[in-house]
């Protein structure tokens, strides 16, 4: 019996974690899993309660070994880590001496 767990994805590619914030998948040991689809779900319901804008999916992933298998880690920043206007122009400046 293959074993499989389900886990959360938004559109920008992030992971729902286990510390209840997105995760870029970089380290599978910070993914959130869910043993039923209806428990992902019902996660995936209490997460876009609080974020109309979200969009996101449950994904149904078969373990290697007892572990998730190597995730497609997003290129996108995470919520929060984004670089404000006033960073960019920091950067501007010192670049142009």
């Amino acid at each position: 019996m293959v074993e499989k767990t389900h886990i959360l994805k938004n559109r920008d590619g992030h992971y729902w974690g286990r510390a209840k914030e997105w995760v870029d998948g970089s380290e599978r040991s910070r993914v959130a899993q869910y043993t039923h689809r209806d428990e992902a779900s019902n996660t995936l319901f209490e997460i876009s309660s609080k974020d109309f804008g979200l969009r996101a999916e449950t994904l149904e992933v078969h373990l290697k070994n007892g572990k998730l298998p190597k995730l497609e880690v997003s290129q996108i920043p995470l919520p929060g880590f984004e670089e404000t206007e006033d960073e960019s122009t920091e950067l501007a400046v010192e670049n142009s001496v």
